[in-house]
């Protein structure tokens, strides 16, 4: 097995569904120490600093110019924004229901492909989907909105999620349409450091709470800068380079399990029948709209 060729590919894709989907409780452990500007920044200052020291002493050549600003840019919207709202949403929600609420982030990927020039209209059975996909998620979150009212913790979280996965979607869309010449974890790295440092300012000068040490949220951020950066999103732009987007994008349907799991275990966060019901429909939903995308390029 390991001398098949792709065998570092699916065992990169294999750390993706496994550590993505721990970052979530462990944000939630580094909110207990680190204010949310704060962790983002020092998270992908840290590792994206690492990640490309390693670089540069294995000789991998650098990005420069457009292709420096791209990747750089590209960092800022899908780590930066895409999670730093993350990181702001499990704030006000447990982590289990942020991940089941980043569920939907799918859609967001194929209505923005249908805009950009050259990409694939939207048909009836995506369509389809991306509402079976929505029913879900008014399933997940629509009784506790009704309960809380707009102002409610839950229907922030859910729209500070959708920003997101919406910058999340334009940046993976703009990484995948101009793929530059550096190595994929070198451009992991120049992504990681661009988001850190764009985060760094409005740490500095937001008006966030102090920090407040504790050997669990300073493991939590080491966790987070090893194997959710360092070692996750690393494998993730080198399987994303290496295997088809379908098959790489199965990470969406295990990485919530896992978190939910572990919310249980550690929080005892609930997940119970309504639960259970919404994520089996966003996942059908998700199921349909990906294989209406794989009729079409078929």
């Amino acid at each position: 097995m390991r001398r098949h060729p792709l065998f570092p590919a699916y065992l990169a894709l294999g750390s993706v569904c496994l550590f993505w989907g721990t970052t979530y409780l462990f944000i939630r452990m580094a909110l207990e120490s680190f204010p949310p500007l704060l962790l983002v920044s020092v998270r992908f200052l840290l590792s994206g600093s690492i990640l490309l020291a390693i670089c540069v002493l294995r000789r991998q050549p650098l990005p420069r110019g457009r292709e420096l600003a791209r990747a750089a840019g590209n960092g800022v919207l899908i780590l930066g924004v895409g999670n730093g709202c993350l990181t702001f949403a499990e704030m006000w929600v447990p982590s289990s229901l942020a991940a089941l609420i980043i569920t939907v982030s799918p859609f967001w990927m194929v209505g923005l492909e249908a805009l950009v020039p050259g990409g694939e209209r939207l048909r009836w059975r995506t369509l389809a989907g991306m509402a079976v996909g929505a029913s879900g998620a008014a399933l997940l979150i629509g009784p506790t909105v009704l309960r809380e009212g707009i102002g409610g913790g839950v229907l922030k979280a859910f729209c500070i999620l959708q920003l997101g996965s919406l910058c999340w979607s334009l940046g993976s869309i703009r990484q995948k349409r101009a793929p530059g010449a550096a190595h994929p974890v070198v451009s992991g790295a120049i992504q990681q450091l661009a988001a850190g440092a764009a985060f760094l300012l409005p740490a500095l000068v937001a008006d966030e709470h102090p920090v407040v040490w504790s050997a669990r949220g300073t493991a939590a951020l080491l966790y987070l800068m090893l194997f959710g950066s360092i070692v996750g999103y690393s494998s993730y732009v080198y399987a994303l380079d290496r295997l088809p987007v379908a098959l790489v994008s199965i990470y969406t349907y295990i990485n919530p399990i896992v978190a939910v799991v572990l919310g249980w275990l550690v929080y005892r966060e609930a997940f119970g029948i309504r639960e259970a019901a919404a994520m089996g429909i966003i996942f059908a939903g998700v199921a349909l709209v990906k294989r209406a995308a794989a009729a079409v390029a078929d």
